[in-house]
């Protein structure tokens, strides 16, 4: 089973993050300059929102408000999801489709690791699955597993 942990591995444990203080401007400079959905917002280290691409479509332009003059906490997503480093990946997928999130930070006990997005989440699950195909089809041509 593929877990959260596995993939922060893979793609590494970097998360942007802006202040609720900051513009919706600020915010979104950054997600171009990283090319990412979404920045954690973080409050004297402690995450207290989160902000996407979902938000500003809908909270500011559809809203008619300015994003220079608009700060992430007013906007920003404050019922945050979370997933653990050894959640499943098949666990987090259920969550973001039933929540209908597109980004998972990852909290080990109160301190912020990692952020898993739905696109993290998909590639694991193809190549878990990948995997499997290829090790039945070791075993049904009478080949050598790797699986113990």
């Amino acid at each position: 089973m593929y877990t959260v942990r596995q993939v922060l591995q893979e793609k590494g444990t970097e998360v942007y993050s802006v202040s609720p203080q900051a513009t919706v401007y600020e915010a979104l400079q950054l997600m171009a300059e990283k090319n990412i959905g979404a920045v954690v917002v973080l409050e004297h280290g402690r995450v207290v929102g989160i902000f996407s691409e979902r938000d500003y479509a809908r909270k500011v332009v559809l809203q008619g408000k300015a994003s220079r003059t608009t700060t992430v906490g007013e906007v920003m997503t404050r019922d945050v999801l979370y997933a653990k480093p050894d959640d499943s990946i098949e666990d987090c997928m259920s969550l973001m489709t039933a929540k209908r999130h597109r980004h998972l930070p990852v909290m080990e006990g109160d301190r912020l690791i990692g952020l898993v997005s739905i696109g993290d989440v998909v590639k694991a699950i193809i190549s878990d699955r990948e995997f499997t195909i290829r090790e039945l089809e070791r075993y049904i041509t009478g080949g050598h597993s790797s699986v113990g």
